[in-house]
């Protein structure tokens, strides 16, 4: 209180402004502001190193787990499945899978994925590795500048061929048969590529197979090879005995495939990437002549067709030149009987026609085999209508009744006066050996049918009779001439070995008679030999007839 009185209010002390003082800052707060800039720095990384979002459809998820099962690409993992539902229609499962970036931030529509898991196929054994580590999702980056976010996965792993040197050819066939993902390849039965996808084409009627060729077998692959289905074992029986064909073991087990090129004159060039060729069924087929312009005809039987089926040869004498399209049955009211129509394809390239030699250029070729055609028309109608050319059924093998149809020509046939202007083209038949054979019995039975074979037996009966009592007659004969002249000739037999005896005496070699006769031999041949002297003297002295020989005294 003292103070205060000693300061009266208007003399109050004037408050002096010192300025605060300014504090260093702290280390204790670098740490979260490092961490923070970790964190930013995370979450850019993680944002610009993630790549797309996909959905892939599979028929199932076995194997397959969010935030463990991997994708996979040339064996680096390049992302993860995320989320794994069903579809809406509950026929599927969408798999939800995130990509890293280093695929791009699209992925190509032709990309592929599927599960990898154990799998044998082709002869080789892959995703054993998954026994241990689980299954995941592989993945083949596609080409195509349009880019997808869905995709369907294959049920069945692919054969990658990316990066390997070779071409894809695309085949196309009807039946598939043991053929998969993975079969061989063979060119001259060595292993040079590989089925590497195959699937059904829109239409449902055939099969596009895709097959790789590996570098530098590829270069054989021309515009003039064919493929064939290698698979199993061709076994043929021919001339020279019995044949067995294969590829190799795998062939036979796992099936395949085979291609060579064909024989001939025409110009052969490489074929490019992804050329389609036709997959035969055989190799016999594959290397059969393309036949063009063919020449379908109709051949009415009236005798049993029974063995020939479509597919069977028509043949012109040994010479295989078209084959049998269909096989029916007409009726004819009129007649009240049943015909067979067949129906076959002539190929006129198989009939080689005489006369210049053949053009070279291409064009050329093809204006000639556009004539061909009407060519052999213009032939066959010349032999049918003037020469008895006509088609007949004949049997190809005994074992299996199979028949083929054979054109020849019978002189005995009458002339026809046929047109093909309209159709359809007709060419007559005749008869099959065998069928003319079954007639000729059928008629030769029909006239032993006619005869009177009761009469001709009884009659038969009665000659039988008369023949045994002949027979009788003659050994009562025989009997009585052995009774009355036995003992005779018995005599004269006995005499005449007496006979027989003294002239073998007499023909001895030490018999008299014989010694008399070589005695009287040599005179005469001492005669002859005198006789000789005499002419040999008279030949050369004439004159000594009658003077004697020379210097011989009177």
């Amino acid at each position: 209180m003292a103070d205060d009185a000693s300061h009266p209010p208007g003399n109050l002390p004037e408050a002096i402004l010192v300025p605060r003082r300014r504090r260093a800052p702290q280390l204790v707060w670098l740490v979260p502001l490092i961490a923070l800039l970790i964190g930013a720095w995370l979450i850019v990384n993680a944002l610009t190193s993630r790549g797309p979002t996909v959905i892939i459809s599979f028929l199932t998820a076995e194997g397959i787990e969010p935030g463990k099962t991997r994708i996979r690409y040339k064996d680096v993992d390049i992302g993860e499945v995320r989320k794994v539902t069903l579809s809406p229609d509950r026929q599927h499962v969408q798999v939800t899978a995130q990509l890293e970036n280093q695929i791009g931030r699209e992925v190509p529509k032709d990309t592929r994925f599927w599960v990898v898991r154990p799998r044998v196929a082709g002869g080789k054994i892959s995703g054993i590795g998954t026994l241990l580590s689980g299954a995941y999702l592989g993945l083949d980056i596609g080409k195509s500048p349009e880019t997808a976010s869905e995709f369907v996965g294959l049920e069945v792993a692919p054969v990658l061929t990316d990066g390997r040197p070779g071409r894809h050819f695309v085949l196309k066939t009807d039946d598939i048969g043991s053929l998969e993902v993975g079969s061989p390849v063979f060119f001259r039965r060595l292993p040079v590529g590989e089925i590497v996808a195959h699937e059904l084409d829109a239409d449902g009627k055939n099969i596009s197979m895709q097959v790789f060729i590996h570098a530098p077998y590829d270069r054989y692959v021309t515009t003039r090879v064919r493929f064939w289905n290698a698979s199993g074992v061709d076994i043929s029986l021919d001339a020279n005995g019995v044949r067995f064909l294969s590829q190799s073991l795998a062939s036979v087990l796992l099936g395949g495939i085979a291609f060579g090129a064909v024989d001939d004159d025409q110009e052969d060039q490489p074929a490019a990437d992804g050329v389609h060729f036709t997959l035969f069924p055989d190799r016999v087929q594959a290397m059969k002549a393309p036949d063009a312009n063919p020449l379908v005809l109709t051949l009415n039987f009236w005798d049993s067709i029974r063995g020939l089926t479509p597919g069977a040869p028509v043949d012109f004498r040994g010479m295989v030149v078209g084959e049998v399209l269909s096989v029916g049955a007409d009726y004819e009211p009129g007649r009240e009987w049943f015909h067979f129509p067949v129906r076959i394809s002539l190929y006129p390239e198989r009939i080689r026609l005489r006369g210049p030699a053949a053009p070279s250029g291409q064009q050329e070729r093809d204006a000639k085999t556009a004539d061909l055609a009407d060519s052999v028309r213009r032939g066959l109608l010349k032999a049918i209508n003037e020469r008895g050319l006509r088609a007949q059924l004949r049997s190809g093998n005994l074992l299996t009744g199979q028949k083929y149809v054979a054109l020849d020509f019978f002189p005995g046939a009458k002339k026809l006066s046929l047109d093909w202007s309209k159709s359809p083209r007709n060419l007559p038949t005749v008869r099959g050996n065998f069928d003319e054979l079954q007639v000729s019995l059928a008629k030769i039975l029909a006239k032993i049918d006619k005869l009177p074979l009761e009469e001709i037996g009884g009659d038969l009966r009665k000659v039988l009779a008369t023949l045994d009592q002949s027979v009788s007659s003659i050994d009562r004969l025989a009997r009585r001439m052995e009774d009355d002249i036995g003992p005779e000739v018995n005599a004269s037999l006995r005499e005449l070995r007496t006979a027989l005896a003294s002239v073998e005496r007499l023909l001895a070699a030490d018999s008299p008679l014989q010694q008399e006769v070589r005695d009287a031999m040599r005179e005469v041949g001492r005669a002859a030999q005198s006789f000789r002297v005499l002419s040999d003297t008279l030949e050369r002295e004439p004159e000594s007839l009658i003077r004697g020989k020379k210097g011989e005294t009177r």
